[in-house]
């Protein structure tokens, strides 16, 4: 299973554009991997375009400006709760580490999951 870290492309259910994943290394960490704690709303997930979902307050405002018309806005994420680990058994500072079946959940309804790996392998046939 590949372990995802600074650079994964990631996608929200309810945004138009994707994002990239940044894990903050620290002293603690020489690992570019991330762990379910890497969560925070744009140190770690940057936004996702515009978003979609009514329950998000500024899309619900926005439909309602427009008088009914569902109208995207930017998004915001918000995140409740850290990454679900995929199975794991490696542990970056102690926490399990997140790889390409993560997922993260927006208080807005959105599903955030990695769908590009940051980094890929080269495979050589002769």
């Amino acid at each position: 299973m590949m372990h995802i870290g600074t650079g994964v492309m990631c996608m929200c259910s309810f945004g138009l554009a994707p994002s990239v994943l940044n894990v903050v290394k620290t002293e603690l960490s020489t690992m570019p991997g991330g762990n379910m704690n890497d969560m925070a709303p744009f140190l770690n997930i940057p936004p996702f375009g515009m978003c979609t979902t009514p329950s998000n307050p500024a899309v619900a405002a926005a439909t309602a400006a427009a008088l009914g018309v569902p109208t995207p806005a930017p998004c915001i994420p918000a995140v409740p709760a850290p990454w679900i680990p995929g199975p794991t058994k490696t542990m970056v500072i102690k926490m399990p580490s997140i790889n390409m079946m993560s997922s993260l959940t927006c208080a807005f309804g959105g599903m955030i999951k990695p769908v590009v790996p940051g980094q890929f392998k080269v495979v050589i046939q002769s």
